[in-house]
């Protein structure tokens, strides 16, 4: 059986409370977070920056996956990386130098990720995969928190899977929107092994439960 990681989005965290409940996820066995820079152009809607993670890597030992949904990312790779995050994705459709940002987000030895949106065809990445550490599918639309998971998302799964097992088999496949209790077994058996879960942990009353059905 596959080890499949719980990555909570603290897009659906409460932000006056971010300390709290960046400590409840850690304690309800989260394996990593979740971290959704937004810019209001590539996406339509703002959260926040570089402050934030720095001020998020001070309270927890988790891994901090930093998602740029962000025009241009690689004028701000540095600062992010600077800022504390242990993986950094960018999208595909945000920037003219994907693989050479790729390569500087390795060279500075943080994990990279490349992360394509809904309507973006897979083999975009053919030959992409070989610099990432993860590569990231998203299943909703990029730019709000609580969407319902788009169902072509699995059939898109099965073709980066396939794609991950020709170009980079040791690759993390991350599934990002939409994520439940109810889709997490379909979505895992079609290759992803690392969920991003928003509303579905920070909303349950028993996070760890939450968590620990994801996984199973």
């Amino acid at each position: 059986m596959k080890n499949i990681l719980i990555a909570p989005s603290i897009l659906s965290a409460d932000f006056s409370k971010m300390g709290e409940e960046i400590s409840r996820m850690q304690m309800s066995g989260s394996d990593i977070i979740h971290c959704d820079v937004m810019d209001g152009l590539f996406v339509p809607n703002i959260t926040f920056g570089p402050k934030m993670i720095a001020d998020i890597r001070k309270i927890t030992t988790l891994p901090l996956d930093v998602h740029l949904m962000i025009e241009k990312p690689e004028r701000y790779v540095e600062h992010f990386i600077k800022a504390g995050a242990d993986y950094l994705t960018i999208h595909h459709e945000a920037t003219k130098e994907l693989v050479p940002t790729l390569k500087r987000i390795k060279e500075c030895g943080v994990k990279s990720g490349a992360v394509i949106s809904p309507d973006t065809e897979v083999n975009v990445l053919k030959g992409v995969l070989q610099y990432c550490d993860m590569v990231v599918l998203m299943s909703v639309y990029p730019g709000f928190g609580g969407q319902k998971f788009i169902e072509k998302s699995i059939q898109r799964l099965n073709e980066l899977s396939e794609l991950a097992r020709n170009e980079n088999p040791s690759i993390l496949i991350e599934v990002d929107g939409g994520v439940t209790k109810e889709n997490a077994k379909q979505i895992t058996n079609a290759g992803a092994t690392v969920l991003v879960a928003g509303n579905t942990v920070f909303s349950s009353s028993d996070p760890r439960d939450t968590i620990k059905q994801l996984k199973s």
